[in-house]
């Protein structure tokens, strides 16, 4: 124990020694640190209202059965994850509970 501590000086000192735009090594653990709170913060709460879930079932539901059609063209919807993703923006313009799209 007493070896890694020691190494961990020396490498602070010659680090610090140079000037590259490296981080020190005691930033990355306090990010690891506030990332693991981040992580126990996110699961306590729900991304998706309960409601959104039968809003993106419905969706697929029509899907499946051929009656879904995508906005503007009106083509038949097809694809699993475009049923998805037009449950979730139906959703998200009625005010509900979820996560803004990734762009």
């Amino acid at each position: 124990m007493a070896t890694k501590k020691a190494s961990r000086k020396s490498a602070k000192k010659s680090a610090s020694k140079k000037s590259t735009s490296r981080k020190s090594p005691s930033k990355k653990t306090a990010a690891k640190k506030s990332s693991a709170k981040k992580a126990s913060k996110k699961s306590s709460s729900r991304k998706y209202s309960p409601s959104v879930g039968k809003d993106v079932e419905r969706e697929m539901r029509e899907m499946k059965r051929g009656k879904l059609k995508s906005g503007r063209s009106g083509k038949k919807v097809t694809s699993r994850k475009q049923a998805i993703a037009i449950g979730l923006s139906e959703a998200r313009k009625e005010g509900k509970k979820v996560p803004p799209k990734k762009s």
